[in-house]
Parts: structure tokens; C-alpha cells; sequence
């Protein structure tokens, strides 16, 4: 489906989403308990954001600047502004690394584990801004999102984690533009059948995802034991997890959040991923969307973002 979203509108909405993923990742980094994410128990201030804010920011900066990804553009940026105390894995700062001392995105990303590529989840974790830009279609959101992943995720699970989350932040923003909430089945749905009409119905992301579906009313706790919880650090690890979050809790995002903290693993970017997704449908400031004094609690995002 392809709706016509002005450009002014298409920025609120992957600002929405970058918010809500930073501060996802900010309050998922500081190791929290679920029951301190109530008001009043919030852990103190400043909540730093990790690498997952800081690669996401330079999507959304491309994104205003130009409206589509430019991947050599785009690599020379996540290169340029890696803060390696941001939390990096090594294999990140290594790709990242060879960018920056001039060998070619594409040969540098297909180093990784031994010229197999990075099945890891650093593409989810900074997509979903993206794909709430493209609230107008799921199909170039999932273009984009292949371009925007395999700067630095040659394997094909992790750029099938990329899309599958900017998919899911595409169709969280057109149901906000289109003022319904969709089912968690529905929004499953639209992931699923957008990755195997784009990607091919095989794949460990999209058996999770599938998997999800099946298990849409079921607790938290048991879903995370079944899909993972970003454990692995990998995108089949994670991806279906935060779906199914962002799913069950779309009009909910305390409550997703507190979903991922609870969860336990790789806390601040399954808060990441799922943030992304539920703050492309909510907003910020709203009823049930990123709490005022929670983004007043995140460490500022850098000024060039803006």
C-alpha cells in the first residue's frame, strides 16, 4: 500500500522514532530494574545513549539532507563519527575502522567473521527511524533499509533484520497517520509478507518472525525464552523478540520498554529496536508515548542531528 506523506511530515515522524529509540537505548543501557520505570523512580540523570543513537542520528541526518540513502555517503558518516566508548563491538569498530582508512564499504563489511559477513543485530538497532521516514511505502522502506544495513552487515540475517524492523516502524507511522491500531497479527503480518516478497520467504529472522505470530498473546517472559533476547547479539536473536514488542505494546511505550528491560539480554538494543518501532505510532509527549521526563532524562543527541 502507498500513501503520499509530505516531507515535513515524514521528518516528524523518523524524529518520533529516533527519539524513542534513544531513549530506548539510553534507559536500556543503564541496567535498570522494570519496576524503576515507574515516575518517581526513574534512575537518575544522565542517561547515556549508545551506538545504537549515534548510527541512527546519522541515518536521520541523511534522510533530511536528501530524502534516500547514499551508501558511501552514509558509510563515511557512521565511520567519522564512531565514538568507540559508545559501546561498539569489535567487529563494528574494525569495519568501521578499514571505512575510515579508505578501503570500500563493501569490501570492509564483507571481512566480518571470516568473509561470511555480520549476522549481527547493528542494523536493526538503527533503522527504525528510517522506516518510519518511509510511512508511504513498505516496499522502499525495505529498499533502503537493505541499503542502509549493508554498509556494515554483509550477511544476509542481518540485513533481513534491518528490514524487518524498518518495515514494522513503516507500518507503525501509517497507522498513526491513518488513526488506527492495528492488531499485533496484522502488524506481524505486514513484516512477514513484506520481507519474503523482498528477501524470499527463507531465513532464521523470518522463521522468528513467523514464530512470533503464533505466540501474539502469550507472556512476555515465555516469549523471550522462545525468540531470544538479543543474548546472541545477533538479528535472529533479537529481531522477532522486539517485533513481537512492538506489537503487543504499539500504543504502550513505557510498557515496551519496561517488556525489554525485563527481558534481559541486550537490553539497550532491544529498547532501541522496539522504542523506534512503538514512537513511529505514538509520538512523544503523548498519551502513551515517550514520556516527557524520560527524553528530558536522555542525554542530548548531538546538534548536527538537528
Amino acid at each position: 500500500m502507498t500513501v503520499a506523506v509530505e516531507e515535513n511530515v515524514r521528518l516528524i515522524l523518523a524524529r518520533d522514532s529516533l527519539t524513542g529509540l534513544s531513549v530506548g537505548d539510553a534507559l536500556g543501557a543503564r541496567c535498570v530494574r522494570p519496576e524503576q520505570l515507574d515516575d518517581g523512580e526513574l534512575p537518575d540523570p544522565v542517561w547515556e545513549w549508545t551506538d545504537d543513537s549515534e548510527m541512527a542520528c546519522s541515518i536521520v541526518a541523511m534522510l533530511a539532507a536528501r530524502g534516500a540513502i547514499d551508501r558511501d555517503e552514509l558509510a563515511t558518516a557512521f565511520a567519522e563519527r564512531c565514538t568507540p566508548q559508545r559501546g561498539y563491538g569489535a567487529g563494528a569498530l574494525r569495519v568501521l575502522s578499514m571505512i575510515r582508512a579508505g578501503t570500500p564499504w563493501a569490501t570492509a563489511a564483507s571481512t566480518a567473521f571470516h568473509g561470511q559477513g555480520s549476522c549481527g543485530n547493528g542494523a536493526a538497532m538503527r533503522i527504525a527511524p528510517l522506516g518510519a521516514y518511509f510511512a508511504d511505502s513498505a516496499r522502499r522502506a525495505a529498499a533502503e533499509a537493505v541499503a542502509a544495513s549493508e554498509i556494515t552487515h554483509a550477511h544476509p540475517e542481518g540485513i533481513a533484520g534491518g528490514v524487518a524492523v524498518a518495515v514494522a516502524a513503516s507500518f507503525a507511522a501509517r497507522a498513526r497517520l491513518g488513526g488506527r491500531r492495528p492488531t499485533p497479527r496484522e502488524l506481524l503480518t505486514a513484516v512477514v509478507d513484506t520481507l519474503d516478497a523482498e528477501l524470499g520467504a527463507a531465513g532464521a529472522v523470518r522463521h522468528g518472525l513467523r514464530r512470533a505470530y503464533t505466540l501474539v498473546g502469550q507472556p512476555a517472559d515465555a516469549v523471550a525464552r522462545e525468540l531470544g533476547n538479543g543474548s546472541a547479539v545477533t538479528a535472529q536473536d533479537t529481531v522477532p523478540f522486539t517485533i513481537w514488542v512492538a506489537a503487543t505494546f504499539l500504543d504502550d511505550y513505557p510498557q515496551a520498554i519496561r517488556t525489554c528491560v525485563a527481558a534481559g539480554g541486550d537490553t539497550d538494543t532491544t529498547a532501541a529496536i522496539t522504542g523506534g518501532i512503538v514512537a513511529a505510532y505514538t509520538g512523544v509527549a503523548t498519551p502513551g508515548g515517550v514520556p516527557a521526563t524520560w527524553v528530558e532524562a536522555r542525554e542530548p543527541l548531538p546538534e548536527w542531528v538537528s
